[in-house]
């Protein structure tokens, strides 16, 4: 599990939001398209460009707002450098997923949908990836491991790099 570059760039840029908004707000069904571009790009939706794509679709902040907190893969701030994400379907569950839960909790130090203080890691529930016969299931960024114990998450964190 060693830190790679990001594939997105956290730093948000207005413009370059703003000409992703332009591109995308005459697409039928605008809304998904412009939020799933900032969120490529970006790697979040800055809480304060919401009023901007509400004004551009002629819809309310709290329309855009609703959309952004329903889906789970949207987030309103920038990730760590690698998401981690623990299934928690009911297969994972039977097999001490929530073990492996409450240790990556533990071992990084912050609760779901938390980023660790040195921005390495950020850890994210997901509600089941697929992998039910090697539970319990986890993913680091777009890499899949099967029956993770507290003891194979720590020998993924300490392989290349460290948790905060």
């Amino acid at each position: 599990m060693s830190i790679n570059k990001k594939k997105h760039s956290t730093d948000w840029d207005e413009s370059v939001a703003e000409k992703i908004l332009q591109e995308k707000k005459g697409v039928p069904g605008a809304l998904l398209p412009i939020l799933h571009a900032l969120q490529e790009k970006f790697g979040y939706i800055a809480p304060e460009f919401v009023p901007t794509v509400a004004q551009a679709l002629n819809l309310s902040r709290a329309e855009v707002h609703g959309v952004i907190s329903f889906y789970h893969d949207y987030r309103q701030t920038p990730p760590g450098r690698q998401v981690i994400k623990i299934c928690r379907a009911e297969a994972c569950q039977s097999m001490a997923g929530r073990n492996l839960e409450n240790h990556a909790k533990q071992k990084l130090d912050v609760e779901y949908h938390g980023t660790t203080p040195s921005g390495d890691y950020t850890l994210e529930p997901v509600y089941c990836l697929g992998n039910c016969a090697c539970a319990p299931a986890m993913m680091v960024d777009d890499k899949l491991y099967g029956r993770v114990t507290p003891e194979k998450f720590d020998a993924l964190l300490d392989k290349k790099g460290k948790a905060s």
